[in-house]
């Protein structure tokens, strides 16, 4: 095999010259370690490559090899449970045989060679198939079925296939086709930096229940959706993505630790195999593939750890199962892109990232959505993008995240000083927006309650309401307020307290149906619409104020699902001491 040779090196940046026929993206092998590289970049008979290992040691003449094939992911059984880096290397196996350190140029397949799965055909012979046809299914783990499918370029009639254990290397059927006959075994290989097919796009309708009143209820995300989670250090990040990763109601999570500090990626390492999974009873990894690149790992890597993560989920989208990918952070490929940049010579953009980082950021996010995936079948499959943005400071209007808003719909905008007040999750209701409002306001109706929007909507006016009364009360205190006023301030301080705060560690409270949600907010704005109609008859608002049944309300959050109907009671509650004191006043 003829190679190149090296003539410049810049920290992960490789410049290489005399190589075969070289084409942008392509796979190469740099140096006497076979460290793993990408061409980025071609001039002349320049190529460019960034590195995804520590270059020390790396010189000019040493010999960069092309495999003359892009990076690529092996999609197959096996993804599930396991834990990778950013470029599908799997770090448990490696520490098994390696140590406890990613040694440089370490190779070692994304999926194992010598597991034999149980293969169950539901093709036969002489049947026509086309890609994305379901060949047959493996027991992936309890709670996911593997669905092994017809590769993207084959397709004709099928002449063998059959049952039994298999590695995911040997055929399990043979199909002829224009070209002759191909052999179909249960891996695949796929370019991470190329979307993968589908029959057609359909916009998102069914929302992403992920358990947290304030995203359910005010600010909504669907299946298929993105959303962007920007926020100062401190805020709570990484700990609303833990919990929509641990709660969504979709079959399988990918969660990409993108350049994030190796504490946190090893909070989700230790947490997620303890976890149940609150729809299946049985553990939370038996659904969930961990992409850990950590802040200490090489800085080019990051942007493959993103590519590799929606390549996977698009894999098991393709199988018909709703996805939802956490990216975490993707401020941290935003830093890997700037470097690449300026170590390219590259005109920079604002702030020194590179021009095209917004064009980056919408290539990645455009690959969610909810498709009608290939085969004659006509399986519907979704991934929900969730990427959480550390802007320096809190700024918000810095470049990634001002470019991560102009191509997402949902912003959950967290806010320190909440965090510092110990209110979790710190979404700040002011700031936030939902685009999926519609959507999934006819979802509520049509599975909940048809009151939802009317309510939603005065709790949202209330909440806006105390914001502006707030001003008033720091200049002159509460008593300038009239009762109406007051009795808005202590309705939007128990919406506050009572319903947009969670404990992640209650087991009754960390995670919150639909339903309860519905119930929970209906109670709160029983007892401000009964109050009201109270003060309107001339009772004193300081009486209403003083009911025992509020701290009944504040408990409430706590009742468990199995126990709903604990709310119809308090309901009557609330009506019932509110006309007590007033004919107490009377």
């Amino acid at each position: 095999m003829k190679e190149g040779r090296i003539v410049k090196v810049a920290g992960p940046l490789v410049i290489a010259r005399g190589l075969p026929d070289p084409k942008m993206y392509d796979l190469v092998k740099v140096g006497r370690d076979r460290l793993m590289g990408e061409i980025i970049e071609l001039r002349g008979d320049n190529a460019s490559i960034q590195v995804y290992e520590e270059t020390a040691g790396l010189g000019p003449g040493d010999e960069v090899i092309s495999t003359g094939e892009p990076l690529s992911v092996e999609l197959g059984p096996g993804l599930l449970t396991s834990i990778y880096d950013g470029v599908q290397r799997p770090l448990d196996v490696i520490r098994e045989k390696y140590g406890n350190y990613v040694t440089r140029g370490v190779e070692e397949p994304g999926l194992q060679r010598e597991r034999k799965w149980r293969f169950r055909a539901m093709a036969s012979v002489g049947d026509e198939v086309e890609p994305g046809d379901v060949l047959g299914t493996v027991q992936e783990t309890k709670v996911i079925t593997h669905r092994v499918m017809v590769p993207a370029g084959v397709e004709g009639k099928i002449t063998h296939i059959e049952e039994g254990e298999f590695t995911v290397e040997d055929t399990i059927a043979v199909v002829d086709t224009t070209d002759g006959e191909q052999q179909v075994s249960m891996i695949q290989r796929w370019p991470v930096r190329k979307a993968r097919l589908y029959t057609e796009k359909r916009p998102p309708f069914e929302p992403l229940v992920t358990g947290q009143r304030i995203v359910d209820t005010f600010f909504p995300i669907t299946k298929g959706g993105t959303a962007c989670v920007p926020g100062p250090f401190g805020s709570g990040k990484t700990v609303l993505q833990h919990a929509i990763a641990k709660w969504a109601n979709s079959e399988i999570v990918i969660f990409v630790g993108c350049g994030e500090r190796g504490n946190e990626m090893t909070d989700v390492l230790l947490e997620f195999p303890e976890l149940l999974d609150p729809y299946s009873g049985e553990p939370l990894m038996l659904r969930t593939v961990l992409i850990a690149n950590t802040s200490n790992m090489p800085v080019a890597a990051r942007e493959a750890s993103v590519y590799t993560g929606i390549t996977l989920a698009e894999y098991y989208r393709d199988m018909g199962y709703n996805v939802a990918l956490q990216a975490d952070s993707t401020s941290r490929w935003a830093e890997a892109l700037r470097e690449i940049s300026g170590r390219l010579e590259e005109m920079p953009g604002e702030e020194g990232y590179p021009a095209y980082l917004g064009t980056r950021l919408a290539a990645f996010y455009e690959r969610s959505g909810r498709v009608v995936c290939l085969g004659k079948e006509r399986r519907e499959g979704s991934i929900c993008a969730v990427g959480s943005v550390s802007p320096p400071g809190g700024d918000l209007s810095e470049p990634v995240t001002q470019a991560t808003l102009r191509v997402v719909k949902v912003f959950w905008s967290l806010e320190d000083r909440l965090a510092f007040a110990r209110h979790f999750p710190a979404i700040s209701w002011l700031n936030s927006y939902s685009l999926y409002l519609e959507q999934s306001e006819q979802y509520w109706d049509e599975n909940v309650d048809p009151d939802y929007a009317r309510l939603r909507e005065e709790a949202m006016g209330i909440l806006q309401r105390e914001a502006e009364l707030l001003e008033i009360v720091r200049l002159i205190g509460v008593e300038a307020l009239s009762d109406q006023e007051r009795l808005i301030m202590e309705t939007a301080k128990m919406l506050r307290e009572d319903f947009l705060m969670q404990n992640a560690f209650d087991d009754a409270d960390a995670f919150t149906s639909l339903k309860k949600q519905f119930l929970l907010l209906k109670l709160i704005m029983r007892f401000y619409e009964t109050a009201r109609g109270e003060l309107e008859l001339g009772k004193d608002v300081q009486d209403l104020l003083e009911l025992p049944v509020q701290e009944e309300i504040a408990r409430a959050k706590f009742i468990p699902e199995e126990e709903l109907d604990r709310f119809a009671a308090l309901e009557e509650e609330v009506a019932r001491q509110m006309a007590a004191r007033a004919s107490e006043v009377i």
